[in-house]
């Protein structure tokens, strides 16, 4: 196609800056928070795409100053986390354990939404560091949910549309779900759509956004995990 194409070896949260700067960029790897590097290297307007997190992907424009980026949500997205980005994989009964729960109560929450991937986004957002897996059986949908370090939760379908709520460890997961459900129905049920991104002061400040990248309800996203 006659196309002059640049292969450069390198790190990729460190950008290019030898043909720096650029009207667009495009990552196809995974980040939890966006690389300074890709706003310093793009030009004041240009565009810089990437996946987030592990389930959708942000175009953000680079402001007039260069000083910021904000954008929104595109839509869905799965693609391998950068090199130290991964989330970490731990089964629910490595964290359950063989502990008597801390407390048991009904969930009055009908589970169907935590199979809807905007409210999966949605809590994405809310709870970074929470894991959720659903499941059917005969009595109903049923989820597990644990934060990879201690707490843990379990929603059980008891039959006749009544779901249990057993949880134990330091936080209680359940009650953290049920506050960000609250939040996210306050806000209207904002699709993934709804929301966005906003880098500033050179990367330190990063945080997502509802409905408004001024207006709206924000929250920080987690610093990297360790690598």
């Amino acid at each position: 196609m006659g196309a002059g194409v640049q292969v450069v070896v390198g790190d990729g949260a460190s950008g290019a800056p030898q043909a720096a700067p650029y009207d667009r960029v495009i990552a196809t790897y995974a980040v939890e928070r966006i690389p300074w590097a890709g706003v310093a290297q793009t030009r004041p307007g240009g565009r810089i795409v990437t996946p987030w997190g592990h389930l959708g992907h942000v175009a953000l424009t680079v402001a007039d100053d260069g000083a910021s980026a904000t954008g929104w949500v595109q839509g869905l997205a799965q693609f391998m986390p950068a090199r130290g980005n991964a989330r970490a994989h731990v089964d629910f009964l490595q964290v359950r354990g063989t502990g008597t729960p801390d407390a048991e109560r009904p969930f009055l929450h009908d589970l169907a939404p935590l199979t809807d991937p905007h409210f999966q986004f949605a809590l994405r957002v809310a709870l970074p560091e929470v894991q959720i897996t659903t499941a059917r059986d005969e009595d109903g949908l049923n989820a597990w949910i644990h934060d990879t370090d201690r707490s843990w939760a379990m929603l059980a379908a008891v039959g006749d549309g009544k779901t249990m709520a057993t949880q134990g460890g330091p936080r209680r997961l359940a009650d953290d779900l049920e506050a960000a459900w609250e939040t996210w129905e306050q806000l209207g049920r904002p699709a993934l759509y709804d929301y966005g991104m906003t880098i500033t002061d050179h990367g330190t400040t990063q945080y997502m956004w509802a409905n408004d990248p001024t207006t709206g309800p924000r929250g920080p996203i987690s610093p990297d995990p360790p690598q």
